[in-house]
């Protein structure tokens, strides 16, 4: 489609490289032995991965489908450097080189933001998106502050779907079957209705039951009910305008997690009324909890190829309804003398436009400036119900109900530019900046409380704040050769500040935490070796940090407070390889070391600490096999290993709330029909059934624990037209 820009694939040397993330996509493929050309708009242009001085890591849509990349938690499993924590499972926690945020509140934001067809997500909440029909994910690493905004100090994951296209009818179905009654179909469906109009729908239905059992109240925890749709318009009338207007919602009907009480603290007097349970398929809780949620949004996408420059609009609106609820502690009053349950709900709308102008893809000076406009607004009940009683004695009568009911709305402006500049054929120079302003206004009571649990006091309070920052990035890229670029690079990025949401007193409640700044320096080298056999990119990088946001909970009380610096170093690795035509290696490392270089959290030193929710490595191996029949299918078998060390959960450094190192080992055998429509697919995650938890918290002298899931397995079949 004319309104892209292709770049050619720069050429062959050899040089020791480095850089950033497994890439697997391509449409044309110069070899059967060539790694294929990777087109990413990491810079809001479209440019060769190669030619990108960004460390990023990009999945295509082939990996996706044949890899069971359907939800987030899979792209963190494969991608150097990122990680993912669901609590609960709808409303997921992504930490990027050591940066993430674990603050759900209703005046709180991500420092890890996602954004599906370049909106936005401005609720963790409203990350639901599947990953069927989707052209490509991309992982920016480090903060993006000049042309993605706030609120990506420490990168951003950004999806696109599979846009209309008009050359042809296109359809393809997928049906998927496995353990735990498993049933999934999507299917889509892409049809011209003229030669200068064609739409697109997308559907997809996710089942499975639960994955542990409850062994008190009966019925599982844990499954899943996902429905999915999205509807796409294309208009092109001229060869120099395109329109994209798009609908899509998803709906969500699930029990919640499953708490196990995992290991027990001895020095809090406490832990005697706790009884350990470890086991993964099963647990006793008083009920399963409820997981439900209904979200949906539109978004328009105009572009337009003036003389001197290309004009672009985005705008989105979306809304939000969602409902948490969770048996806190996993147990049951016929075993606890303390019983705790609680939850959340949430009303959330949200809406974005950007207006950019750029250079047209013959320009020699690659430019962009735009404007960008968010306002939200979000309500927020945040409810702990308790049950305390001297020994264990049914049923639990909840008398104490602690709830605190919040009310937020941002407004947020920015204005932005950037540009590259070739000084020579092989030398270019970069540079940007972005003024961002955020304005939030707040308001909290928790008078509809029975007991405090969290607060000292009952109250109500209103409270409004601003901030403002000028985030900037400047560096250069050397070419020495058609194979091999180097760059180095600076850059900064701003996470807005905001309030606590379940304060103890109405003094913290008004008193609202920093933002926090980064700033980025990197180094790195992206090459392509062996006649473009082999893709090896590294990048070394240290990241700054003032006034970043942490959490920490004590008891029942949970605050955000900002930590005086940190400092964060690592390198990234990672090479893909074509070994003859029929072996392909994929293989990336992380290394990540993050400190607290000076933290005081409520009177104690963590200073020297290692930051939380980061593991110091991390490593992905991706080997596969094919092999051509003489009936023209082929078939291919492929393995997905990936090994993470231990990760520190609290600030702490609690050696109870840590995760032991693991490794997941999935796999796939598929068969490729002769005519290349049909596709059927073996596969099996977490093969060695590896136990490790996702998210883990420190209560009374407990560490209450959620399980990733168990071993899986099933086939996929798919068709296309």
């Amino acid at each position: 489609m004319t309104m892209r820009a292709r770049f050619d694939l720069l050429g062959s040397a050899c040089v020791l490289a480095l850089g950033s993330g497994s890439a697997v996509m391509a449409q044309a493929t110069p070899s059967p032995v060539q790694i294929d050309e990777v087109v990413v708009t990491a810079q809001k242009r479209s440019e060769n991965l190669q030619d990108v001085p960004l460390t990023l890591s990009v999945f295509g849509a082939k990996q996706i489908e044949q890899a069971r990349i359907v939800q987030v938690q899979d792209v963190a499993n494969r991608t150097p450097g990122l990680s993912f924590d669901n609590f609960p499972s709808s409303q997921p926690r992504p930490t990027l080189r050591g940066i993430g945020s674990s603050d759900r509140g209703a005046a709180g934001d991500p420092s890890v933001s996602v954004f599906v067809d370049e909106v936005y997500y401005g609720r963790p909440s409203a990350v639901a998106f599947d990953a069927f029909d989707v052209e490509r994910i991309e992982v920016l690493k480090g903060p993006q502050g000049t042309l993605l905004g706030k609120n990506v100090v420490g990168g951003a994951v950004s999806v696109f779907n599979k846009r209309p296209t008009l050359d042809a009818l296109h359809a393809g179905a997928a049906v998927t079957v496995g353990d735990y009654s498993r049933f999934e179909a999507a299917g889509f469906l892409n049809a011209p209705v003229s030669e200068k109009a064609a739409v697109r729908l997308s559907l997809s239905s996710r089942e499975h039951e639960g994955y542990t059992k409850n062994a008190f109240a009966g019925g599982r925890a844990e499954d899943q009910d996902t429905k999915s749709a999205r509807l796409q318009l294309l208009l092109q009338p001229t060869d120099s305008f395109m329109a994209l207007f798009a609908v899509d919602g998803t709906r969500d009907r699930m029990n919640g997690d499953a708490r196990h009480v995992v290991q027990l603290d001895p020095s809090v007097p406490a832990s005697a009324l706790w009884k350990v349970n470890g086991q993964r398929d099963q647990y006793f809780a008083e009920n399963n909890g409820r997981n439900d949620r209904d979200t949906w949004g539109a978004r328009a996408h105009l572009s337009w190829d003036l003389p001197m420059a290309s004009v672009t609009y985005i705008g989105s609106y979306r809304d939000l309804v969602y409902h948490y609820a969770e048996d806190f502690d996993g147990g049951n009053p016929t075993i606890y003398a303390l019983n705790f349950k609680g939850g959340q709900d949430e009303k959330s709308h949200f809406q974005s436009h950007e207006v950019r102008l750029s250079a047209l893809p013959s320009s020699k000076l690659r430019w962009v400036v735009g404007g960008y406009y968010y306002s939200g607004d979000t309500d927020r009940v945040d409810t702990l119900f308790g049950d305390i009683k001297s020994r264990p004695t049914p049923p639990a009568t909840y008398a104490a109900r602690d709830r605190f009911i919040q009310a937020a709305s941002v407004k947020s402006y920015a204005v932005f530019g950037d540009a590259t500049w070739p000084l020579t054929d092989q030398i270019n120079v970069f540079g940007g900046l972005r003024y961002s302003k955020d304005d939030k206004d707040y308001a909290l009571n928790n008078q509809d409380s029975t007991a405090l649990l969290r607060a000292s006091t009952r109250y109500a309070i209103n409270a409004s704040h601003d901030w403002s920052k000028l985030t900037w990035r400047i560096g250069g890229d050397f070419s020495p050769s058609d194979d091999v670029m180097l760059y180095g690079v600076i850059s900064t990025g701003f996470k807005s500040g905001g309030f606590q949401d379940t304060p103890s007193t109405p003094t913290s409640a008004v008193t609202p935490f920093n933002p926090e700044t980064a700033t980025l320096y990197e180094l790195g080298a992206k090459t392509m070796l062996l006649d473009r056999r082999l893709t090896w990119n590294t990048s070394i990088y240290q990241t700054d940090y003032q006034d970043l946001q942490v959490r920490s909970t004590r008891g029942f009380d949970t605050v955000t407070t900002n930590a005086g610096k940190a400092r964060i170093r690592g390198l990234e690795t990672s090479l893909d390889a074509r070994v003859g035509d029929r072996v392909r290696l994929a293989a990336s490392y992380a290394y990540t070391d993050g400190k607290f270089l000076s933290l005081f959290d409520r009177g104690a030193d963590r200073s020297g600490n290692r930051m939380t929710r980061s593991p110091r490595h991390k490593l992905t191996l991706s080997p596969s096999y094919t092999q051509p029949l003489a009936s023209g299918a082929r078939i291919e078998a492929a393995i997905d290993g990936t090994f993470e060390s231990k990760i520190y959960d609290d600030l702490d450094n609690n050696e109870i709330t840590t995760r032991k190192a693991r490794t997941l080992i999935d796999a796939r055998l598929v068969y490729d029909s002769p005519d290349g429509r049909w596709n059927l697919s073996v596969w099996g995650k977490n093969l060695t059934d590896q136990l490790y938890r996702t998210h883990q918290v420190i209560f009374q002298g407990a560490d209450l624990a959620i399980f990733a899931p168990p071993r899986t397995v099933g086939a996929t079949l798919r068709w296309t037209y």
